[in-house]
């Protein structure tokens, strides 16, 4: 029974210096336990902001010409909470950001409360919004499936809607201050 945390770790294990901002909570948690980069911005108190994040940061690399690929770890509470989210990331058609979208069917780090997703499909959310680049990976199983570089070259913005069951894992405490994570992932950007 393949849950978030595994999600996680497969697509870190299939990226290289990928720039990372991830959602708020439990899975920036489980990210920071997995494996603590300096190019990864753990959200904090923000929710349904992740995505909006990446896409301002995308815009500002590409406006500068930084071919660098900003993949968001985003969850389907989230997403809920903000809608309005892919409308935007579709009407500026970054080419280099790519959603992971990660599904359990729960708001997993406030009490894995039901989401409405084991009703809707976000995949043909996505799609009815113009999002050409959608994929769709039942997850539940096996996480195998998840290599992100698949969709590392792909020239417009990438919705991958990826399916696992709800649950948590024992994840660390994030050890860096809100300020902290800002400063070290700037430098990063800036001196990359």
């Amino acid at each position: 029974m393949m849950k978030r945390y595994d999600a996680i770790k497969r697509i870190v294990e299939s990226i290289d210096d990928e720039l990372i901002i991830s959602n708020i909570g439990f899975p920036s948690r489980e990210l920071f336990g997995i494996k603590d980069r300096k190019n990864t911005f753990y959200m904090s108190g923000s929710m349904g902001m992740a995505t909006p994040i990446a896409l301002g940061l995308s815009l500002a690399l590409e406006e500068r010409n930084d071919n660098r690929k900003v993949i968001v770890i985003d969850g389907d509470g989230s997403l809920l909470m903000n809608f309005g989210e892919l409308v935007t990331v579709f009407a500026q058609n970054p080419k280099n950001l790519i959603i992971a979208l990660i599904d359990n069917e729960a708001y997993g780090s406030t009490g894995s409360q039901e989401t409405y997703t084991s009703k809707i499909n976000l995949s043909n959310i996505a799609r009815s919004i113009g999002f050409k680049e959608v994929y769709y990976i039942d997850a539940k199983n096996n996480v195998e499936d998840i290599d992100m570089q698949e969709y590392i070259n792909k020239k417009e913005p990438v919705f991958l809607h990826i399916k696992v069951n709800p649950g948590n894992s024992d994840a660390p405490i994030i050890d860096l201050s809100p300020s902290e994570i800002k400063n070290r992932f700037m430098k990063q950007i800036h001196e990359s």
